[in-house]
């Protein structure tokens, strides 16, 4: 880009995401999708046409969810800095009544997961299993669970300028309160590296995907989102109020909640042949 989009005001872009209170993880993703369109135009003209071309480029080696991810980050730069009239249109993505069981984590497969985790010694992983699945929070909310909220019974959380309540199962307090006693943990999160900071993403996730190959389970279902995936199928299952759940989750939009609890392939096979419509 010729002296138009420059480094300075990615710095600057970021600092404004700051004050929009977007998540760490918004915000590293965003930088890192601008600097890539930066270095694709690099010594070229920014139009329109140089959009829509990367654009292309994009949907040649991308999925469309991750075609939209990437391009509502260089949208979003562009208005920031006085080009908004140059902002492609995302993909128009037909929402698929069934997921592909290749990414369902079921609940045998956590069940597994958990044994694992407890049999080789890993008892604060076990616990986090548990904590997220058992509450269906999100990773980036399990530092709020503190010594507090496990005594109170509930996690207060404030992100994103959104304000919510959480509630703990007896069963996930009462574990949570030995490990407390054991590790004489009195206040702050529960859950910290031997540096005494609050476990982030990377942490877990690479815990689970260690976890993986003696747990004998598709290393594709396991990350930290998709045990709030089961939590919400669970929960659904157990009593089909799907405005209940989205409050639970903490959803403003209930078509958000639905993407959580559609069936997988097979599932939707099955309910199609016991209509009995095909003799």
């Amino acid at each position: 880009m010729k002296n138009i989009l420059t480094p300075k005001l990615v710095e600057k872009y970021e600092k404004y995401l700051i004050q929009e209170e977007r998540s760490p993880a918004t915000r590293k993703q965003y930088r890192r999708e601008i600097l890539r369109f930066l270095e694709y135009g690099a010594g070229r003209t920014l139009t329109k046409e140089l959009i829509i071309e990367y654009k292309k480029e994009l949907m040649d080696k991308y999925q469309p969810v991750s075609v939209n991810t990437k391009l509502a980050a260089i949208n979003g730069f562009l208005a920031f800095a006085g080009y908004g009239d140059l902002k492609v249109k995302q993909l128009k993505i037909q929402r698929r009544p069934y997921c592909s069981s290749d990414r369902e984590l079921t609940k045998a497969e956590y069940t597994r997961l958990l044994y694992c985790a407890r049999n080789q010694g890993q008892e604060k992983l076990w616990l986090i299993l548990q904590t997220i699945c058992g509450m269906g929070i999100r990773i980036s909310e399990l530092p709020y669970i503190t010594a507090k909220a496990v005594r109170d019974g509930e996690a207060s959380v404030n992100l994103k300028g959104k304000n919510r309540v959480i509630l703990m199962g007896k069963k996930l307090r009462r574990i949570l309160k030995k490990y407390m006693d054991n590790q004489g943990i009195n206040s702050g999160p529960l859950f910290v590296t031997r540096n005494g900071n609050p476990m982030d993403r990377s942490n877990i996730w690479k815990m689970m995907k260690r976890l993986c190959r003696n747990a004998g389970v598709n290393p594709h279902k396991v990350f930290p989102h998709n045990l709030r995936h089961l939590f919400a199928r669970t929960f659904y299952k157990a009593n089909k109020d799907i405005v209940k759940l989205a409050d639970v989750l903490g959803h403003s939009n209930i078509n958000t909640t639905r993407i959580y609890i559609i069936s997988t392939g097979k599932e939707h096979q099955r309910f199609m042949d016991a209509m009995g419509l095909v003799i």
